[in-house]
């Protein structure tokens, strides 16, 4: 992180150009973890660790991601003045020390201005067939506590199946998984409220 933040730091997936801190937190970091590959993240450091630091100039550019209209549309986040920002990011670098400039802070300064079409808001759900929900109890995406409430407000209208594994997006996360999502999809059989599907080791 030292030799990314002085302009040092050789990209592992881009042999000769600079990463940034920024990059390396949202790029290489953060990334690996959402889609589950920690060897990959681990071989990737030691390869940074192994490279020569490179001589000083400009790093990549990062561009914001293409889901940014998206998420501004679906996420009311006010955020009145600098100081407010200033203390979000403060409580998030107390939170998540070792992963600065995360993404979900970058997104907050990106949608400063942006309209609001479709904030957060309790759910009110009628006339909807059964609604399956599943998340893993350890998502890095979406926080497994999120889904509970979902669950929560759709009532009878709903059931959560829970992965007792990791990583973001697990209905094909093994054979009681995929049992259980293809029996909704083609019959509209939700199971059992409290199912829990154990984890599988790759």
């Amino acid at each position: 992180m030292s030799r990314a933040e002085r302009g040092e730091l050789d990209n592992p997936e881009r042999p000769g150009v600079h990463l940034s801190l920024v990059e390396l937190v949202n790029r290489i970091a953060f990334k690996n973890f959402y889609a589950i590959r920690y060897a990959e993240l681990a071989t990737d450091i030691i390869r940074m660790e192994a490279s020569s630091p490179l001589p000083a100039s400009p790093s990549s550019s990062m561009p914001l991601p293409s889901a940014t209209p998206v998420l501004c549309s679906d996420w009311h986040l006010p955020v009145h003045d600098y100081q407010e920002y200033a203390s979000l990011v403060r409580t998030m670098n107390r939170t998540a020390p070792d992963l600065p400039h995360l993404l979900p802070i970058q997104m907050t300064a990106a949608c400063l201005g942006t309209p609001t079409t479709n904030p957060q808001h309790r759910l009110v759900v009628r006339g909807a067939p059964p609604i399956l929900l599943s998340n893993a109890l350890h998502d890095p995406a979406t926080g497994y506590p999120w889904a509970v409430s979902v669950a929560r407000q759709l009532g009878r209208g709903g059931v959560l199946l829970t992965y007792e594994g990791q990583g973001h997006g697990s209905v094909a996360s093994g054979p009681c998984m995929e049992r259980a999502v293809d029996g909704y999809l083609t019959t509209l059989t939700l199971p059992p409220r409290g199912t829990r599907c154990p984890a599988v080791l790759s």
